[in-house]
């Protein structure tokens, strides 16, 4: 049986009722371009509305996450995934939650209860130890040595600055082929996430101020493809039977087999599958130069050129065959693919031929470019976008491919002097990767700021972010870096930050035009993705940047500035993981 229809049926015994996956393009939700959880739709009833399938509920959650857009490639990552879900609305709660868990993993899914570790919320001066969840764990036979108490920025929920919340327990498997050791280490990376259940008992207002709640919630998450990976004791995702179909077709259309290019096809198999789910979905989105359409313009072109590298004939159906692979393999779960399925294949022809028609004349502008120079000016780099449909994240990736840089401030200045050819509709779908707004959010989002600033100082002024994604535990930032950072290098930029922070600088917030924002020397990527009126934040003589916030209001509030790691992100990219103290 499917691990969709395993979890469902188990927990349809358990006296919960299933419900539809909500569309991958929120329905009421401005403020983000697509369903990144299970629990995302459900929010409203998480707050206290009455749900009306009941108290208990399950699903199975059709996702989207961009933040890690740049790692697709690798073993684990996915722009699209499946969540597993189950909630109580005001009914069960930690004992049960966890029982719940603990049976269906160890005796459905016949997971070694040898293999498990779990993380409690160690409580603080409002909230309690959660010994209750530990008792629990150990009642079912996870021994202490296995249970780990975290503090909030691991093992804690809140849905922005204030609301419901409550500390969670989360279940990790020992993914290695190495003896499990006796004792759990929350910080070796062996020991992988599988399950979250979040436990909302209180609520936070303003002031910080806890109480308890009336109606205490149960919120689970477990990635599928994850576990899948876990149940077939493989390291890589892409080789689980999830992937097994459409795999062996592209093994068979390419003429290489996955193990001779497994980069080309990890992104050619994700990016399909995504964008066939996206131009299915019922807000009929179509590729274009804004929101989700431009998502799935990129992905889509980004396949192409993957395909073109394993040398398929780009004007035959390979894409037809794949995303058919895909319909097929899902239509029973998800109607809009049976539904849809003539609008997702013209989506991608079209896309296919138009983008076919000028890769050619662009990928030849490179080698006349590359004859002359090893840079792709401003002006070359936004003729690519406006004349060839190239966008600037394409440019910098054959760039790299050929040992070339891009001027990506001289684009972005080309840009600003070109009539945009669309309007973002809502400033608030762009948070610069807020997903909470929460006070420490907030810090970690200034850091971010301070941090950039001070790489632009230690490695060069060359230096820009080129993603970043930001949670309650640490900030990421990804920049353009050609070597590995020495010791003394983080060092100094770790130095500068704090400094900064000690010096306690005003953070200046001023709203403006877009034009003038840029005139002013505000640093931004993605341009194009802002409103004609846009918040620029400055610090100092330190930074100045165009952002959607919110910011701290004086840098002494941020607290420690601490780099954890630094890491290849891909070819010529540097990433960087940050923690407030």
């Amino acid at each position: 049986m499917n691990l969709k229809d395993l979890f469902i049926s188990y927990f349809v015994s358990k006296g919960h009722k299933q419900i539809p996956s909500a569309p991958v393009v929120p329905e009421n939700d401005p403020s983000v371009l697509f369903n990144t959880a299970g629990m995302q739709p459900l929010i409203p009833y998480l707050m206290g509305e009455p749900h009306p399938y009941g108290k208990r509920l399950c699903d199975y959650q059709k996702c989207i996450r961009l933040t890690d857009l740049d790692s697709i490639g690798d073993k684990t990552h996915h722009t699209f995934f499946e969540m597993l879900g189950n909630w109580s609305l005001g009914d069960y709660f930690k004992k049960e939650s966890i029982t719940y868990s603990f049976e269906f993993l160890t005796k459905v899914l016949k997971i070694p209860v040898t293999s498990l570790a779990i993380t409690v919320y160690e409580g603080d001066d409002k909230i309690p130890r959660d010994e209750i969840s530990a008792q629990t764990w150990e009642q079912l036979g996870i021994p202490k040595e296995r249970i780990a108490y975290l503090g909030r920025e691991h093992n804690f929920w809140i849905p922005g600055d204030s609301g419901p919340c409550g500390g969670d327990t989360e279940i990790f498997y020992w993914r290695d082929q190495s003896e499990v050791p006796k004792v759990f280490d929350p910080e070796d990376e062996r020991w992988v996430e599988i399950w979250n259940n979040v436990f909302m008992e209180f609520y936070q207002d303003e002031k910080g101020n806890i109480s308890e709640l009336s109606q205490k919630n149960v919120d689970t998450g477990m990635g599928l493809e994850r576990v899948m990976a876990i149940l077939e004791n493989v390291e890589d995702n892409y080789l689980t039977s999830i992937w097994e179909k459409p795999r062996k077709l592209l093994e068979e259309l390419s003429g290489f087999s996955y193990e001779e290019e497994p980069i080309a096809m990890r992104i050619i198999l994700d990016h399909i599958r995504t964008s066939v789910f996206i131009a299915a979905d019922p807000a009929h989105i179509k590729p274009s130069n804004t929101d989700q359409g431009y998502i799935l313009r990129r992905l889509i072109r980004r396949a192409i050129r993957y395909a073109r590298k394993l040398g398929l004939d780009i004007s035959s159906n390979w894409e037809e065959q794949l995303a058919l692979c895909y319909i097929n393999e899902y239509q029973d779960y998800y109607k809009e693919l049976k539904e849809n399925k003539e609008i997702v294949l013209t989506v991608l022809k079209q896309e296919k031929e138009k983008f076919n028609r000028t890769l050619e004349k662009g990928l030849k502008i490179f080698e006349k470019v590359s004859q002359k120079t090893k840079e792709i000016d401003g002006e070359t780099a936004f003729h690519l976008y406006d004349t060839f449909g190239f966008p600037i994240e394409l440019t910098i990736e054959v760039a790299q491919e050929k040992k070339m840089k891009v001027d990506e401030e001289g684009f972005q200045k080309k840009f600003l002097e070109h009539q945009e050819k669309s309007r973002t509709a809502s400033a608030g779908k762009f948070k610069g990767g807020l997903s909470g707004n929460t006070e420490k959010e907030t810090k970690y989002h200034t850091a971010t700021h301070l941090l950039n600033a001070a790489l632009k100082k230690v490695i060069g002024s060359s230096v820009h972010q080129l993603g970043s994604n930001i949670t309650e535990e640490r900030l990421r930032f990804d920049f353009p870096c050609d070597h590995k950072m020495t010791e003394e290098e983080k060092k100094e930029v770790e130095d500068l930050v704090n400094k900064w922070i000690e010096e306690a600088i005003p953070v200046e917030k001023e709203t403006m035009k877009k034009d003038d924002a840029i005139k002013s020397g505000a640093e931004c990527m993605f341009i194009e993705k802002y409103p004609d009126i846009v918040t620029v934040y400055k610090i100092g003589d330190i930074s100045k940047e165009l952002c959607g916030g919110p910011h701290v209001t004086n840098t002494k509030e941020i607290g420690h500035f601490k780099i954890k790691k630094e890491e290849s992100s891909s070819a010529g990219v540097r990433r960087i993981k940050a923690i407030i103290e």
